[in-house]
């Protein structure tokens, strides 16, 4: 076996153990509540030990919004691939779009996630650190595309902010009336929203 080879091996090995952790503890924490949720709990459910499980997550509340960064990094990716004369705002949800468009029917972990939040206001925290370390992310993406008109990356951060703060209210308010409009048809009005003011950026 070469060394590239194993090296992809020992790679793909990682990231099955780390989305079997990630879906332990979402698994557990709706079955159980978080709170009644322990880091050994999940590693026991994976067949680790407690060592290796903090190989991979510092706690298990990043266990549980593991998904969420996830699909942040594809969606910040999609960002980055659009094409160079496109303004911010416009890569941004035309990302978003394209993204959703591919998911199909929303993903149920993902549902699920969100409900548990809202059911679990202890868990709040951890999603606002999550969103945050998005907002990194999503930020760096855009200020690639603003370059010496944002020399502090002031923009780039307010447009990440006011994007994943738009997409939250999205979340929230579909959540709440999933039967009477498409996630998207409502992700893609507030967002057009929210774009008026900022689409100079």
């Amino acid at each position: 076996m070469s060394a590239a080879t194993e090296q992809g091996l020992r790679e793909r090995k990682k990231a099955a153990t780390r989305q079997a952790l990630h879906d332990a503890a979402l698994r557990l924490a709706l079955e159980h509540g978080p709170e009644r949720v322990t880091v050994e709990a999940i590693a026991d459910e994976v067949g680790v030990s407690r060592r290796t499980f903090s190989n991979y997550f510092a706690s298990k509340e990043e266990a549980l919004f593991y998904g969420d960064q996830r699909r942040m990094r594809l969606l910040a990716d999609r960002v980055r691939d659009r094409p160079a004369a496109e303004p911010p705002w416009t890569a941004l949800t035309e990302a978003a779009r394209i993204f959703y468009a591919d998911l199909g029917d929303l993903d149920p972990e993902w549902i699920a996630r969100s409900r548990l939040v809202r059911r679990h206001p202890s868990l709040a925290a951890a999603q606002v650190q999550t969103f945050a370390a998005n907002e990194r992310e999503l930020g760096e993406a855009v200020a690639v595309r603003l370059k010496d008109q944002d020399r502090l990356g002031v923009r780039a951060k307010l447009l990440a902010a006011v994007f994943l703060s738009a997409l939250r209210i999205a979340v929230n308010t579909w959540l709440e009336h999933p039967s009477e409009v498409r996630f998207w048809d409502l992700a893609g009005e507030i967002l057009d929203d929210a774009g008026r003011g900022l689409s100079q950026f």
